[in-house]
């Protein structure tokens, strides 16, 4: 069972003097468990509309959305689903051990652990010395740890998280990606929104991006890593010799290279692949989808 299953997801908004506003456009996606899936888009793609549906928040004009084989629009099927929204707003007059308890509670999880994991959780996202001052005293990126720590508390099974590295520094920022990869390994599905390429290369199995509504494409990360290559780097010197010689070759002229390397007795300090990295990717589906409306 896929723990994400999107079927011909349509979403319409009206808009001014009458005018219809597609924001989602037949969209198909399934998201096994134990996948970290990227939503790639720009600003007004669809991400965040898709994000809601999922969430129950609002409803598809056509199709469906299904979590762990229940439909969204279900309560149950929010069970075991844990959701960071794009702007995290909390009743700020509450401090961070109350809203999590709050969280807990409304899991239905017992006092003593809500208690164990809230003090765990706090103490990873270094708001443990702030857990009782009140919600509206935290900075932006305070908050926007405390959004990652209510995701937690109830051990989900599925990770909505929409923009979850927005406001944090890079210490917090390299959190999240570390957390990210531990929910990954304990076998959950962590489906997160971005239009920064850089979060996706870290931490996703898979990318999907999303222009004007519509999913343009779907493609294993470390497969575009590998077909990106447009060439490598090369440090290498004779043995003994501390002065070393730099190369850069064509992808093609790899085996050659290296065959006249080991024939001459010299050794490889360093063998690096030169590659497009995945925000290039990303421009040049854009930049496609553009000239399609064309």
């Amino acid at each position: 069972m896929d723990a994400i299953e999107l079927v011909d997801l349509t979403k319409i908004f009206p808009g001014k003097k009458g005018a219809r506003v597609k924001a989602l456009d037949h969209l198909d996606l399934r998201v096994p468990q134990g996948e970290v899936f990227g939503f790639l888009g720009p600003n007004g793609a669809g991400k965040s509309t898709t994000i809601k549906i999922l969430m129950g928040l609002i409803r598809p004009t056509q199709g469906q959305a299904r979590l762990l084989g229940t439909p969204a629009t279900l309560p149950q099927a929010r069970l075991t689903t844990g959701y960071l929204p794009e702007n995290p707003a909390f009743y700020d007059y509450l401090n961070a051990s109350e809203y999590l308890t709050f969280i807990g509670q409304s899991f239905k999880l017992d006092t003593t652990t809500i208690a164990a994991r809230s003090e765990t959780i706090l103490h990873r996202l270094s708001l443990w010395e702030a857990r009782k001052r009140p919600i509206r005293s935290y900075s932006k990126g305070m908050v926007q740890r405390l959004g990652i720590a209510q995701v937690l508390v109830h051990q989900p099974e599925i990770y909505i998280l929409d923009e979850p590295m927005s406001g944090l520094d890079p210490i917090g920022r390299a959190l999240v990606k570390e957390i990210i990869l531990e929910l990954k390994a304990a076998g959950k599905c962590v489906f997160f929104s971005t239009h920064i390429t850089s979060d996706v290369e870290a931490v996703c199995d898979r990318v999907g991006v999303i222009l004007k509504g519509k999913l343009q494409t779907v493609q294993e990360v470390g497969t575009l890593m590998e077909k990106g290559i447009t060439g490598y780097h090369i440090r290498h010197r004779m043995p003994g010799q501390e002065i070393f010689k730099e190369s850069t070759i064509r992808p093609e002229e790899l085996q050659v290279f290296m065959t006249n390397i080991f024939q001459s007795g010299e050794e490889v300090i360093l063998l690096e692949p030169l590659r497009k990295n995945l925000e290039a990717f990303f421009l040049s589906i854009v930049s496609q989808g553009s000239s399609n409306d064309q």
